[in-house]
């Protein structure tokens, strides 16, 4: 398919015709090829003016605390509501092979058949924060073709979870009953970004659940009024951090945990701190693909190759320090660079032309 028909795809397909446009469509986009970043680039832009109407929701938690579990119960109550759901999960890839199992859509078996939800497993391959990296634009893609809930699964393997909160409108936190004291629950940093901590699996321990809440809910709250000074006084037009219970398994709960999510973005699209939250994630998105070329772009450059080898075996042998070799490799980039400018800059000028 051309850019121009998946772009057709996306927005005005239906049914299979829609899913693979917007599978080619995602594909395209997390290629790394140059001719297909040409191509991304102008579909992307394509797809803007219809993005930018779905809620984009980001749900972290440590494996095994029953995200998928929970996802596929939210998805299909929304489904119920009326709503479109597309859900974008991150899976851990293997240090050694790079692969990764990509067995979300198994454990969502009954979302992922639905006619009014998509799901799209990516491997993470080893980005930082749990989420690949083309993830926000894989959101765009969702968004264009008519999803209005876009919720994004992240790896859950640490602090380093915190990137979702810097794509998505709300951050959602899933903890376990019993799984630390009040201190545990402060020492977590991606506790300070939280909007909204979920206590799945209450219905194993419903005395540990209660417990946990009070104990989170104590934490959120010292957090927030050390972290924003406006938050030391209850504002009924902020969002305050909450705590729910639910039984993901059983359904439990995610009526309760929606109207705390529609409550947030009630106050939050009021107060005008929604908007503002999107703008702050554009640039940062932006300032992030920068440094992702520059990068690229460094390791593709015919000085950095041609010195690389050599460093790279005196660092392993301990002849030169790895800040050395960074430097050094850093100046004969820059070295190269200065010289092309003074080279054109040294161009006698062009002959002016005869008059006529």
């Amino acid at each position: 398919m051309t850019p121009d028909a998946i772009r057709e795809g996306v927005v005005q397909g239906t049914g299979g015709v829609q899913r693979r446009a917007m599978a080619k469509a995602i594909t395209l986009l997390e290629s790394t090829r140059a001719d297909h970043r040409a191509q991304a680039d102008g579909l992307l832009t394509a797809l803007l003016p219809h993005t930018g109407q779905a809620f984009r929701l980001g749900i972290s938690g440590v494996p095994g605390v029953g995200k998928s579990t929970f996802i596929e119960a939210l998805g299909l109550y929304l489904i119920g509501l009326g709503h479109r759901v597309a859900v974008l999960t991150i899976d851990p890839s293997s240090t050694v092979s790079g692969g990764s199992i990509l067995g979300d859509k198994t454990r969502m078996e009954h979302l992922s058949v639905h006619e009014k939800a998509y799901i799209r497993p990516s491997p993470s391959s080893g980005t930082l924060g749990g989420v690949a990296e083309k993830t926000r634009e894989a959101m765009l893609v969702c968004e264009a073709a008519g999803y209005d809930v876009v919720i994004v699964e992240t790896v859950g393997v640490g602090q380093s979870e915190i990137a979702v909160a810097g794509m998505t409108d709300m951050f959602v936190l899933m903890q376990l009953p019993n799984a630390g004291d009040d201190l545990q629950a402060i020492k977590k940093g991606v506790m300070e970004i939280a909007d909204l901590v979920v206590i799945n699996k209450a219905d194993l321990d419903k005395h540990a659940a209660t417990r946990a809440e009070a104990q989170i809910t104590s934490s959120l709250r010292l957090l927030s009024q050390h972290g924003n000074p406006e938050h030391a006084h209850h504002d009924d037009r902020l969002w305050h951090p909450k705590v729910v219970q639910i039984s993901a398994l059983h359904a439990q709960g995610v009526d309760g945990f929606w109207a705390a999510v529609s409550e947030f973005r009630r106050l939050q699209t009021a107060n005008g701190r929604l908007a503002s939250r999107r703008q702050q994630q554009a640039l940062a998105w932006m300032w992030e693909r920068i440094d992702a070329g520059l990068k690229q772009a460094f390791r593709q450059h015919p000085a950095v190759r041609a010195l690389l080898p050599q460093l790279q075996q005196d660092v392993a042998a301990g002849r030169v320090a790895a800040s050395t070799a960074a430097r050094n490799l850093l100046a004969a980039q820059q070295d190269q660079a200065q010289a092309a400018i003074e080279s054109i800059a040294n161009q006698p000028a062009p002959a002016p032309s005869p008059a006529a």
